[in-house]
């Protein structure tokens, strides 16, 4: 497969490729070219070549086009689905959700489109003002492995909205069905330019991305060390950013909970796409008095997962997207009991059975009676094993959620709305949820405080992230 530049599939300039490897067997799927900083000088040519047109379509018709796009998403989801479970190791009906969210996201802007408005007011001393909403430019985006194609529509929606054009670079193990998203776009009737598609390495591709002077703004998915070294390349050129980085986020059980639906939210929040999402339940905190109920009921919806390869019937949990990943999460788990500071209750280990034997698998993992200090619960653990910690005051709980260098997003379990509203002001997160978890349509805000990252994607705030105010003063 080829990058999409300027309207066209092309090559690296240096010719270099990459293979995409399947998760679940170590296989080629395909292989991509392995842009460089050539390449990306070459997008934003494209790019700047499209801008000046695109920004002055009438918005409306620009969300006519993603509109237009997301039908021919849907039209193709099966296809997309199968690409996505290939490249990215999730199971089908997993993939199926995020093709259908990249879908809605396009849809959603579509729908907002027309409401790109500025201001205009008469001040008796200063004559009459106007302000205007402008594109920034150029937009650079990089995108993530774990929900590549979700992830790219956050970005590419009200970017493209707002009448930007845009550089986006896949993760280098998950370009596949990014690109044939890109292409589909292409056939909506969006203009050669307005979005190219770069593949290749973070440390190629991406840092000429993240440093390139002339960016109007760049978004960046990804952990939070890699961030700020994003962050501080686009500094030298004064780059607007946003960043969506790790997250840590905790799910508070009260007393008084459904028990049944929490636990059953806490298995699903958790192993959801093997545990590799930013938003996933890291942090299980359960009030004394309902402990041991809820873990019966939490280890019978841990124990009917069923761990294999995600095109397989039946399968609710894929592999990890890389070996590595598997040894960071393992070695996580070996230290935290090997230190005394949490006990494996279920998994721990790479599944048995010639269906796993050549991916890269690992158990779905219950850790219990964890300290704050263990690597489970302190580190972000982007994989299947969910550590629970018990406490006895709801107080105590927002203490031991907010004690964390994260804050991305956070649940509470209640039945008691004022318990609700207290943790909802209280946990220092960028998202809070009562009695769910997880869920994000594309009408709300998103994004974290502290080191979760900086911005908001989603929403009409997002529109905000990628235009410019200017104020005109007009007297007579």
């Amino acid at each position: 497969m080829q990058m999409r530049v300027g309207g066209r599939a092309v090559d690296a300039a240096g010719g270099g490729r990459i293979s995409v490897l399947n998760p679940a067997t170590g296989a080629a799927v395909d292989d991509v070219p392995a842009g460089t900083a050539e390449d990306i000088d070459h997008a934003f040519d494209a790019a700047t070549g499209a801008g000046d047109a695109w920004g002055r379509m009438d918005p409306r018709q620009r969300g006519k086009i993603l509109g237009e796009a997301a039908r021919l998403i849907r039209g193709q989801l099966d296809d997309l689905a199968r690409s996505l479970t290939e490249e990215q190791g999730k199971p089908l009906h997993e993939a199926r959700n995020e093709v259908q969210g990249c879908a809605n996201v396009l849809e959603y802007y579509h729908s907002i489109s027309g409401s790109l408005r500025g201001e205009s007011m008469p001040l008796a001393s200063y004559g009459y003002a106007l302000v205007r909403k402008e594109p920034v430019g150029v937009c650079g985006a990089i995108i993530p492995w774990n929900m590549p194609v979700l992830i790219a529509a956050w970005k590419m929606g009200p970017a493209l909205c707002a009448g930007n054009t845009m550089i986006l670079k896949p993760a280098s193990s998950t370009p596949v069905t990014t690109l044939r998203i890109a292409a589909l776009m292409e056939s909506a009737g969006l203009p050669p330019g307005v979005l190219n598609v770069v593949t290749g390495s973070g440390t190629a591709a991406g840092a000429a991305l993240s440093c390139h002077p002339d960016l109007g703004h760049l978004s960046f998915t990804g952990d939070t060390a890699t961030g700020m070294e994003v962050a501080a390349r686009a500094g030298r050129h004064a780059t607007p950013l946003t960043l969506e980085l790790g997250g840590s986020d905790a799910m508070i059980v009260c007393a008084d909970a459904d028990l049944g639906a929490a636990a059953a939210a806490a298995a699903a929040n958790r192993f959801y796409n093997c545990g590799q999402t930013c938003t996933a339940v890291k942090r299980l905190i359960v009030d004394d008095a309902v402990y041991v109920p809820f873990m019966e009921l939490l280890k019978g919806r841990v124990a009917a997962i069923v761990t294999g390869p995600g095109t397989e019937k039946g399968v609710t949990m894929g592999p990890l997207n890389s070996p590595e990943g598997r040894e960071r999460i393992a070695s996580a788990v070996r230290e935290t009991e090997a230190c005394g500071a949490g006990r494996i209750v279920m998994g721990g280990d790479a599944p048995r059975g010639a269906a796993c034997a050549d991916g890269w698998f690992f158990e779905p993992t219950l850790m219990a009676d964890v300290a704050p200090e263990a690597p489970v619960w302190c580190e972000e653990i982007f994989g299947p094993v969910l550590p629970v910690m018990r406490t006895d005051s709801f107080d105590d709980a927002v203490t031991i959620a907010n004690a964390s260098e994260y804050g991305l997003g956070a649940s509470v379990w209640t039945r008691d709305l004022d318990t609700a509203f207290q943790a909802a002001e209280s946990l220092e997160a960028g998202v809070v949820w009562v009695n769910q978890h997880l869920r994000l349509p594309p009408d709300v805000p998103f994004g974290g405080v502290k080191k979760s990252g900086v911005g908001r994607e989603n929403g009409a705030d997002a529109l905000e992230q990628y235009t410019r105010t200017k104020s005109i003063l007009i007297r007579r």
